[in-house]
């Protein structure tokens, strides 16, 4: 039997209860008002911003290219602090910032508005205007979000690096984007200890094949750092002597606000750019209506970094144009003990939390006690974003952290999307523990078979995306070709998002993750996530990542790796490699019976906390392991290699 014909046996279901229904911001209607005019369900939601100028035309499509709200003219940081202030909000609070250290400063829209223009007015005074491209290489820090809106402001594009790339990664994305200035911090903080920036941006930028003039520099950790001089400037010395005055320009509504790069395992990492008005207009709206957001009482958190697309929609645009509150960590969640992210939920009363499912299953790994410890009863809702999430992590999240009473919202989204595609809508949507459920109000997509072709509910295919959307991207930065070839070519006149998908029998969407982590066992299709699911789902399992092996017989085989639940021993465990093949057989079948499983203690993960599965099927298919560099800890290979050498192969 395929896989994907059998995927989710997932029958528990949780319908929203009549008390959160009743002050929900959603309500059911948003289905049918964008059902019945799409165009004009969007220009509602937009007019919800601040335009120096109404747009003349909602929608002008040609395909690949949208354009939206024609005509229309506005100014992101206006949208997120000036008006706020100029109607009353200015004293409600912008960001609790906790750094790892334990200092902490308490920011109002009124004050992150001041940074801002006096940051704009230092952008301006460096040569720094419309349509130039500043790079930022930051800690998670308030000066990355100030960064962030000052460019904004002036209309310069910010192409926001993660601070934990490389020199050679952060080079090509200075030569990509063609940036004249870099922002970046002396260095951050991490697990106890201070670690530098500023002199990966040196090493970026030696050689002098760029056009950077200058480099403004946080000192967030005071660490001695070599000086260009001429080149090198101190954020406190520029930007605390400037005018707080400064008067915020429409920008047409097509303008690039910022350009984010995707990262390449084989290719040239892509820059996704985005232009101002739509982009904003849905990442307003989602946040609002996925995250149920009360600004005048709530307290929100989104533990992503700024570096990524979730730290752009969901921690900077989104919920500052809605008004959050908002807590802002610099650390780890395990610095300096395990207890910090739930202390910081209690200590600032968070009550939405939106993270990812590596860190929700490395939270069971550590064990019940440590949530247990906090106060979490502030939290009312729940969110999960960055991979599909596996029923029984879904289920933990609910029951430990919500305590049984917060709604879930497991989305689905991309760095190319822009906002929420897919989610439940809280108060709306009865939901099922793994599933991104349906496509939000205003989105429209569909799951296909090879020929392009919907599938029936209860089948299996490709996530496709059939009408443009407001906040999608608008190309590849200085690559038109290969923004039509990547997503646009597969399904001719559909955007090919890359994910595999499924429909249940309800017709709820369960995403599959990504297209070449669908396994291909004998003819059978097979979700590498369904296999790690029901790993997961096994009670002496924490958390598995699985591949698809060459193997001579079947196409390829599954290897499986498993990180077991504190207290369980990982040595002599041939009896529980027997149990958990047995495990994936009941609950899947014997076409999903891994080949070998290996216990280990730790994962490939990247520093942003994504499972990097092509290292894990080098060391399956005997290969040389390929480039380690951007994992979090590049010795987990070497470890994993030796494990697997030494276990034993089921034939």
């Amino acid at each position: 039997m395929s896989s994907l014909e059998n995927l989710s046996h997932e029958n528990r279901t949780f319908p929203p209860t009549p008390a959160f229904t009743a002050q929900a911001n959603a309500q059911a209607t948003l289905y049918q008002e964008a059902a019945d005019d799409r165009l004009a369900f969007w220009a509602r939601q937009a007019e919800l911003l601040h335009w120096e100028r109404k747009w003349d035309q909602v929608l002008e499509w040609e395909l690949p290219n949208a354009k939206w709200f024609l005509g229309g003219k506005l100014n992101a940081s206006y949208n997120c602090l000036d008006r706020h202030v100029l109607e009353g909000r200015g004293d409600r609070v912008a960001f609790h910032f906790e750094g790892e250290p334990g200092d902490t400063r308490t920011i109002t829209y009124a004050q992150m508005l001041v940074e801002v223009k006096k940051t704009a007015n230092a952008l301006l005074e460096l040569g720094i205007g419309a349509g130039d491209r500043v790079a930022i290489y930051m800690p998670m820090i308030p000066e990355a979000a100030v960064a962030m809106l000052a460019c904004a402001r002036i209309g310069a594009a910010h192409s926001v690096v993660f601070g934990g790339f490389s020199a050679e990664a952060l080079k090509s994305r200075i030569l990509d984007a063609d940036v004249t200035l870099v922002i970046t911090s002396d260095g951050g903080y991490r697990k106890g200890s201070a670690f530098p920036l500023k002199p990966v941006v040196d090493a970026a930028l030696a050689g002098g094949d760029h056009n950077v003039k200058k480099v403004l520099v946080v000192n967030r950790t005071g660490q001695a750092v070599a000086w260009v001089g001429g080149r090198d400037i101190w954020w406190h010395e520029i930007v605390d002597r400037q005018s707080a005055e400064h008067v915020a320009e429409g920008f047409d509504s097509e303008h690039v606000l910022f350009i984010l790069y995707t990262s390449g395992t084989t290719a040239k990492p892509k820059g996704i750019f985005h232009t101002t008005g739509g982009y904003l207009t849905q990442t307003s709206f989602t946040h609002r209506a996925v995250f149920d957001l009360k600004a005048e009482s709530d307290v929100y958190w989104c533990t992503a970094d700024i570096g990524w697309i979730t730290g752009h929609s969901y921690v900077l645009y989104g919920p500052m144009i809605n008004g959050a509150t908002q807590v802002m960590y610099e650390g780890t969640p395990d610095s300096p003990t395990k207890h910090r992210l739930f202390q910081l939920i209690e200590k600032y009363k968070v009550s939405i939390l939106y993270t990812a499912p590596t860190l929700i299953r490395t939270w069971m790994k550590w064990g019940d006690e440590y949530p247990a410890d906090s106060d979490l009863t502030s939290l009312r809702l729940l969110g999960s974003v960055g991979e599909p999430i596996n029923p029984e992590a879904w289920m933990w999240y609910r029951e430990v952290i919500g305590a049984d009473a917060c709604p879930v919202v497991d989305t689905w989204w991309q760095t190319e999307t822009g906002g929420l595609m897919i989610s439940p809508l809280p108060g709306v949507t009865a939901t099922k523990p793994g599933s991104a459920m349906a496509a939000l109000p205003g989105i429209s997509a569909k799951v296909v078979d090879d020929e392009g072709r919907d599938v029936a509910n209860g089948q299996g295919g490709y996530l496709v995306l059939t009408e443009p959307w407001p906040a999608m991207l608008r190309g590849v930065w200085g690559e038109p070709e290969r923004y039509r070839e990547t997503y646009w070519s597969r399904f001719p006149g559909k955007y090919f998002a890359g994910d595999g998908a499924k429909l249940d029998d309800d017709g709820a969407i369960w995403l599959l993750g990504r297209v070449d982590d669908v396994m291909n066992i004998s003819g059978h299709r097979i979700s590498t996530t369904e296999v790690e699911s029901s790993l997961v789902s096994h009670i002496n399992v924490a958390e598995a990542a699985v591949v698809g092996a060459n193997d001579a017989v079947t196409g390829q085989a599954i290897v499986a790796f498993v990180i077991l639940r504190g207290g369980i021993p990982s040595v002599g465990g041939e009896e529980l490699i027997a149990d958990l093949k047995a495990h994936v057989t009941q609950e899947i079948g014997a076409i999903a019976r891994p080949k070998q499983i290996l216990v280990v203690a730790e994962l490939p993960k990247t520093r942003s906390g994504k499972i990097m599965r092509r290292l894990l099927r080098d060391v399956a298919e005997h290969r040389t392991v390929g480039d380690s560099t951007t994992l979090a800890d590049p010795n987990i290979m070497k470890l994993i290699g030796e494990g697997l050498q030494s276990s034993k192969s089921e034939d």
